[in-house]
């Protein structure tokens, strides 16, 4: 299985989604009036007369009935381009997103009463024909409830888009992939809500994670399935049908570090660490006390007596002198003489 990427599904998925945008534009013409066309100021006022349009500012997008500010124009830079590896990538790992039950049931789709992911059923639904089969095919493998939740869906999309050609909105249902070009099965299929067909060859990543989000439900058909590793190699071995192409690898087979931490087997060497740690602390506190005790002079026990009977008689005299009433006893307090 791929390396699961949701950062580079999400950028591909970006970046490809702009390039089936349709160049919008204001007029031209709009917020310039043709009667003030020769006018010699930057905004101009109405010249005209008789109305309370008369004397207003025009053409300025800070004036009532002018231009906006930068006027769109179709020739914006529409379309993006993608690098073809980082394109691959994303839609490997959107496959390998597909086998995670979790991400599967996350993305909203009912696959309780799939026996297994991902789902491989036999060659045989590829020369399925007629809709009602299909109904039936999608009853035995469990995938049913996914599609009705799909139909019960269609509803009427809310805000400005139902004015522009985007009037209703359904939720995904499941992906089917077939491996026989010319299969029957894309006319069974495609008269049922929320259920897409797509050659294993031609996998597009706007229907393998629509929304750029992982998990898209796929029924594969068996050729479809054993054509995957031909199609996009492996770990050791490239690609057949995209030159020197090799799934990305990732880093970590488990990447739950507080799991593997935790972990029984590492438990012991944890613990064996923790202790070398504690020691080589107490290695180096005991170490720096050594060197700050060879960097302090020595005294011996006569002087430090005698530093501290000094200190005594020093204190009895202040206490003594404290209650001073002349300059003498005040400056003999200081040890001042004059």
């Amino acid at each position: 299985m791929s390396a699961i990427r949701p950062d580079i599904v999400t950028f591909v998925h970006g970046q490809i989604s702009n390039n089936a945008r349709q160049p919008y534009a204001v007029s031209k013409k709009a917020g310039h009036p043709l009667s003030l066309r020769s006018c010699r100021f930057s905004y101009p006022p109405c010249a005209w007369g008789g109305t309370h349009r008369a004397g207003q500012g025009a053409f300025g997008n800070m004036c009532r009935g002018g231009r906006m500010f930068a006027p769109t124009k179709i020739w914006r830079r529409w379309h993006r381009a993608v690098n073809v590896t980082q394109k691959r990538h994303a839609v490997v790992s959107a496959i390998a997103a597909s086998a995670v039950p979790s991400l599967v049931l996350a993305r909203g789709h009912k696959i309780e009463e799939v026996p297994e992911l991902p789902l491989v059923v036999s060659d045989s639904a590829e020369a399925v024909e007629k809709t009602n089969a299909a109904l039936k095919i999608l009853k035995q493998i469990g995938a049913f409830p996914d599609a009705e939740k799909a139909k019960d869906s269609h509803a009427i999309r809310p805000g400005k888009g139902k004015m522009r050609n985007r009037r209703y909105i359904s939720r995904k249902g499941p992906l089917v992939v077939y491996g026989t070009e010319g299969a029957k099965l894309t006319k069974a299929f495609r008269n049922i809500p929320g259920v897409e067909v797509a050659h294993v060859s031609r996998l597009n990543l706007l229907k393998l994670a629509p929304g750029g989000h992982l998990g898209r439900f796929i029924i594969w058909t068996k050729s479809a399935f054993e054509k995957l590793d031909e199609i996009y190699g492996t770990f050791d071995k490239p690609s057949e049908k995209k030159k020197g192409y090799v799934l990305p690898r990732t880093k970590m087979v488990n990447a739950d570090l507080a799991r593997i931490i935790n972990s029984d087997e590492l438990n012991p060497y944890a613990k064996a660490a923790k202790r070398m740690a504690l020691l080589a602390e107490a290695q180096r506190v005991k170490a720096k006390q050594e060197k700050l005790d060879k960097k302090r002079k020595q005294i011996t026990k006569e002087e430090a007596s005698a530093i501290k009977s000094a200190s005594k008689t020093w204190y009895k005299t202040m206490i003594s002198d404290s209650d001073y009433t002349e300059f003498e006893n005040f400056s003999k307090w200081l040890g001042v003489s004059q």
